[in-house]
């Protein structure tokens, strides 16, 4: 699973343009399962188990990472854009971006310099920074970047022992957790989405879970660990090497709780999130049709939607493990 989470890190998919990220996925899963690809983008599998549950057991994870997306190309060559899905304004001053094409450049504002003493105290607009791409005018600009193209963070994958620190984490650990489960054997058939669009609001999770029509739905994530200096208590929210993540809320859904029990229950190492905050594919999901019953398992990651998210492999496995053990436990319900 190491090598399939650097691969899926490693390839370029804002929200709206996960061709790359879908193709890769199809070539890894395409041998163990039937799937179809919906007019969305969305990629929905089937897994056939040993069983078949009296119920419908959907697993999901999104392909989309956070990004930026080209608005204006200023006559001095310089390239205003917007930020796709939710990103700080810290993470992005003077960070390398690559736009799907490979263009590689800079994300800049107005040098430190020319900053008045009140402006050099508090962050930029969004809309005052540009990335530069080096070009001499507009011109020369459009011949590399067209208004609409989208770019991402361009940083290293990097493996310190058990620690992992890469862009897009969230959630290419909960897409290689999902491959790896359509890649083994099932005691329980399950179907599997690999979701578009979440980090703009859970679009494609709405409509994957209206054509699979589950009855349960795990959801496979990344959420914020802040087990740092001048955290404490509840605010740490979860801590890296400890295990996956449950929760019991957060600002989507308010998650089963027959499932957040045996998840609870598990002999597996886990945490339960500490905060209601965040939110995933769950909030769509669990709204779809008649209703889902739905529970998030997530993998803790420091400096989310960042350059450099970090997290532990050894989280990401039991993420993968917990799931395994939660489609078997719901395979097993009835409604005796």
């Amino acid at each position: 699973m190491r090598n399939i989470l650097r691969e899926l890190c490693e390839t370029n998919g804002a929200s709206g343009r996960e061709t790359a990220v879908r193709d890769r996925i199809i070539e890894l899963i395409r041998d163990h399962c039937d799937y179809r690809v919906d007019a969305l983008g969305n990629i929905i599998a089937f897994k056939k188990g040993e069983k078949a549950p009296e119920k419908r057991i959907m697993v999901d994870a999104h392909m989309d990472e956070v990004g930026f997306i080209a608005t204006y190309i200023t006559e001095s060559g310089l390239i205003n854009f917007a930020t796709v899905g939710g990103i700080n304004t810290e993470c992005i001053l003077s960070q390398r971006v690559v736009f799907e094409n490979g263009t590689v450049g800079v994300i800049g504002g107005k040098p430190t310099h020319l900053l008045s003493a009140e402006a050099k105290k508090k962050l930029p607009e969004v809309d005052s920074l540009y990335i530069d791409i080096g070009a001499r005018d507009r011109a020369e600009a459009e011949r590399y970047v067209s208004l609409g193209d989208t770019a991402v963070f361009c940083s290293p994958y990097t493996e310190q022992g058990d620690i992992i620190t890469a862009r897009a984490i969230d959630d290419r650990a909960g897409c290689a957790a999902l491959i790896k489960l359509l890649r083994e054997d099932s005691v329980y058939d399950f179907y599997a989405t690999f979701s578009v669009q979440e980090e703009v609001g859970t679009r494609g999770a709405a409509t994957a879970a209206f054509a699979v029509a589950p009855d349960f739905c795990l959801c496979l994530e990344a959420t914020t660990a802040c087990d740092i200096e001048g955290a404490e208590g509840a605010k740490n929210v979860c801590f890296l090497n400890c295990g996956p993540i449950i929760s019991f809320m957060d600002r989507g859904t308010l998650y089963d709780r027959e499932l957040f029990n045996a998840a609870n229950a598990s002999a597996i190492p886990h945490q339960i999130k500490t905060a209601v905050a965040g939110g995933n594919n769950s909030a769509a999901i669990h709204k779809s049709r008649d209703g889902v019953r739905t529970l998030a398992i997530s993998t803790p990651c420091r400096y989310l939607h960042s350059a450099s998210c970090m997290s532990s492999y050894s989280d990401i496995e039991g993420a993968y493990a917990l799931a395994k053990e939660m489609i078997s436990v719901i395979g097993g319900m009835s409604d005796d």
